[in-house]
């Protein structure tokens, strides 16, 4: 049996599933953990398996992190769970939903896309060798971190929040790093979305080049029950630009969505 990933979780209600991106980690959610707890909802957050504290999956897949997120649900035994998904998270979150759509009540999808990059494999081996070739000129990640978390954020983000989100990519295991970027370019879900029923918010980065507006407005226009917001000044990382209206925005989706699941 896989192991469980390990989680984070404060406050009791609805659970609201926290699935971070491929430079993150639990603590890349720490605001909104104390403020939905504070709301009145049990506030999970996951690490990825190969992340903190969760081992690593084998094969390195989404369908894999996909079964691992399942089994956490089924763990948190709640009949159904608020699922938000950050960027790469966002695409585990959509993989569940395909796979198990019963387990999801509402969902929230934050800088994320509906599939990866163009189709066939030069691109993607292209995308794949950029990112790691600092890796295999030997850099750590916390030097690729303070390379790669300025050109993600919009022009005020905090310096707390640049600190935060560095912090995180810097823990991250150059290996799982590596096979988390070989499982980025192999996703596409596109063809389910008209099969999400459930609510939905979509929230873009007004200044996110990794999942531009553009491209989350096109995703909303294929769920039906869905909601599509985008967040003046801030770019990829909206949670930590902009923590205090990210947190209104789900917060209100949810009070004005609430089925009253446990």
């Amino acid at each position: 049996m896989t192991a469980l990933p390990a989680f984070t979780t404060r406050g009791s209600g609805p659970t609201v599933l926290m699935l971070h991106g491929i430079g993150g980690g639990r603590p890349a959610f720490a605001p909104q953990l104390e403020t939905f707890a504070a709301a009145g909802y049990r506030a999970v957050a996951w690490d990825m398996p190969g992340y903190g504290h969760s081992a690593p999956i084998e094969p390195y897949t989404f369908e894999g992190l996909a079964q691992s997120c399942i089994a956490l649900i089924e763990s948190l035994e709640c009949t159904s769970v608020i699922l938000l998904g950050h960027s790469m998270g966002g695409m585990v979150a959509q993989e569940v939903v395909a796979q198990r759509p019963e387990l999801v009540n509402r969902l929230v999808l934050c800088g994320t896309s509906p599939a990866f990059g163009k189709p066939g494999g030069d691109w993607q081996r292209d995308f794949v060798a950029q990112r790691t070739a600092p890796l295999d000129a030997g850099q750590s990640m916390a030097e690729m971190a303070d390379r790669l978390v300025p050109q993600m954020i919009g022009p005020d983000a905090p310096s707390e929040a640049v600190r935060l989100a560095a912090h995180c990519m810097a823990q991250v295991s150059p290996a799982t790093y590596r096979r988390a970027l070989q499982a980025l370019v192999t996703f596409d879900r596109k063809a389910n979305l008209p099969k999400i029923h459930v609510p939905t918010l979509l929230v873009a980065g007004e200044f996110d080049r990794n999942a531009p507006p553009s491209v989350m407005e096109k995703m909303a226009g294929q769920i039906a029950a869905s909601r599509y917001v985008v967040m003046r000044g801030v770019g990829h990382l909206q949670n930590l630009e902009a923590p205090g209206p990210f947190d209104a925005r789900v917060l209100d989706f949810l009070a004005s969505t609430n089925q009253n699941h446990r």
